[in-house]
């Protein structure tokens, strides 16, 4: 049985120093460069497990071809070229932990990703063979094969974001923010886009549990294990939209499942991430997807709290006060670790990701549970009005403060590191936190008597509303771009790989 298996970047190694407790393995075709094989910052060097010179240069680190990328390697794991390196790598794997290290600085679409899941999840097998694929494949200009619809569907799945309903949450948020803007026909398509995502994804996740359960319970044990999160969340937001529109037997539904979700996960993944020796001691694994702890409780206290104002209740107020109340502690202790995080490690822009605004979308979200339950009859929620109003002010304020500082880090991320702007589902970690800001600041206006911020919400709806259109339509054309081979690459691609295989073999040790 595999041991533990950690990716790192090869510039941690030198940061971090012997933290972690296992053996170091590089696993880069190329020795990076400013290192050197005496004194190296590893304990071993493989650089015949790492995907081919043809295969490098047709992904070119491109996130939108990694699902077919991570199906290529896989079958070159099993490959004359491969075999004798996967198999050192899988009795190391076998006898000790792992910390693979790479150069590649988006590390989650990376070979060293791939080959942890590989030695850990169920495709871990013997690199003698090759992964099993269609029964008959098409075969590329390249030589390599192209999936089928069904391996396409099953590659897709097993490669599910645990994130991937963020699509759904933004959407279902921004058709929130029409409605309240008054455009309806708009928000009422949005909402069906909502529902149909939520259809589809959650079956996904059901079917990546039974079938890829190891790979699952990996990510279950991540770094972003809070990303689950969108599960509930999702719902959530669901049951708050249709809520107006009443069809409150259906929100009861969505609420109870988000809140059946929210009990599982709101305590599952901190009980998982405490108890397990499976991960990485260094605060490095702190990422923006953590807010989703405090967002889950008041995605609850925001469903909740409107179902209590039509239908009447004290279980259902009793369940937003306290959800409430949870999420805002959720969202100081949260803060207090993504804060240290950013100030006090390094951050390299490639790994500065669009989860960053979540910081931005949780405050949001509290403001607009504590709105709803500014809605509840006086006296019942336990709550003294001032207190409710003076929260939510506050976060609404923090929130506003808190834009122009992403907005710069985004600039030096994509501006001045030229980190190339690519669709990946991070975006819609963007989505939602700027829909939720719209509805958090038409709405506080509106509860306050704040004219001008209701007038200031209005604008801001259709920006959120721009933004989705902008993130929806970059999704699309990333699912429908025609898959590149190695026919198409350019001059450009061909001379950097020249460049790299020259550097290897001089670089190489005899």
């Amino acid at each position: 049985m595999a041991k533990q298996i950690i990716c790192r970047r090869i510039d941690e190694r030198t940061l971090s120093g012997d933290g972690e407790a296992g053996e170091w393995v590089l696993v880069d075709r190329v020795l990076p460069e400013d290192t050197s094989r005496r004194g190296a910052p590893f304990d071993e060097w493989l650089p015949d497990v790492a995907p081919s010179a043809g295969l490098q240069r047709w992904y070119s680190h491109n996130p939108r071809q990694f699902g077919e990328f991570r199906r290529r390697y896989l079958t070159e794991l099993g490959d004359q070229a491969h075999r004798q390196a996967a198999a050192r790598l899988r009795d190391l794997a076998e006898h000790r932990s792992l910390i693979l290290l790479t150069a590649t600085q988006d590390m989650d679409h990376s070979h060293a990703t791939v080959l942890a899941q590989w030695l850990t999840g169920p495709d871990h097998g013997d690199p003698r063979r090759p992964t099993a694929g269609p029964a008959e494949p098409e075969r590329t200009d390249d030589g390599l094969r192209q999936p089928g619809y069904r391996t396409a569907v099953s590659t897709a799945i097993a490669d599910l974001n645990a994130g991937a309903l963020a699509f759904v949450m933004g959407t279902g948020i921004v058709s929130t923010a029409l409605y309240v803007n008054g455009a309806g026909t708009a928000s009422a398509a949005l909402l069906w886009v909502a529902l149909i995502g939520f259809v589809v994804l959650v079956p996904a996740y059901g079917r990546r549990l039974l079938r890829h359960r190891r790979r699952f319970v990996a990510d279950l044990l991540g770094p972003r294990a809070f990303a689950f999160l969108t599960l509930a969340i999702s719902s959530n937001v669901l049951a708050a939209r249709l809520v107006p529109d009443g069809h409150t037997a259906v929100a009861w539904a969505f609420l109870a499942f988000g809140t059946l979700g929210w009990l599982l996960l709101d305590y599952g993944i901190p009980l998982a991430l405490i108890t397990t020796s499976q991960r990485g001691p260094s605060i490095d694994q702190v990422n923006g997807t953590w807010f989703l702890w405090a967002v889950g409780s008041e995605s609850v206290a925001v469903a909740a709290a409107s179902l209590a104002r039509v239908t009447g209740g004290d279980v259902l107020i009793v369940l937003a006060v306290v959800c409430w109340a949870i999420g805002l502690v959720q969202y100081l202790l949260t803060a207090a670790l993504v804060l240290a995080r950013l100030l006090v490690r390094p951050v390299q822009p490639e790994g500065l990701m669009t989860s960053v605004w979540i910081f931005m979308g949780a405050a949001a979200i509290a403001v607009l549970a504590g709105v709803r339950l500014l809605a509840l009859p006086p006296g019942s929620t336990l709550l003294s009005r001032p207190l409710v109003v003076g929260s939510s002010v506050v976060l609404w304020s923090f929130s506003s403060w808190l834009i122009p500082l992403l907005l710069a880090l985004g600039a030096w991320r994509h501006v001045l590191r030229r980190v190339p702007l690519r669709y990946e589902l991070g975006w819609w970690n963007l989505v939602f936190p700027i829909g939720m800001y719209a509805v958090t600041t038409h709405e506080l206006g509106r509860a306050t008597g704040a004219s001008w911020m209701t007038s200031v919400g209005r604008w801001e709806v259709w920006v959120a509303a721009a933004v989705w259109v902008v993130v929806f339509a970059a999704m699309t054309a990333a699912k429908l771009r025609p898959r590149l081979t190695t026919g198409h690459v350019s001059a450009t691609d061909t001379g950097r790989t020249a460049r790299s295989e020259s550097a290897a073999s001089s670089r190489t040790p005899p």
